[in-house]
């Protein structure tokens, strides 16, 4: 299962540990994507999707529906 965001389109981006020694190892960084369920009322019906908390805080002062036409605009949602 891809840890990428449904609507952003964020994925894990790759960087390093620093130690103290200055010594430096592969990591990544994920995003923190959470499954939630919205309603959308022009369907009247409820979708699950995998989305990051910064589009969730979009989501709720946009609105659902601006969200979703925003992210079919970029491609990151094809329906």
């Amino acid at each position: 299962m891809a840890r990428v965001c449904d609507l952003t389109g964020k994925r894990p981006r790759v960087g390093n540990n620093v130690s103290h020694a200055n010594n430096k190892t592969k990591r990544k960084f994920y995003p923190n994507l959470q499954k939630k369920r919205f309603y959308i009322p022009e369907e009247d019906a409820w979708v699950t999707l995998k989305v990051s908390t910064s589009a969730i805080r979009t989501i709720n002062k946009n609105g659902i529906s601006a969200v979703l036409k925003k992210a079919v605009e970029q491609g990151f949602i094809l329906f």
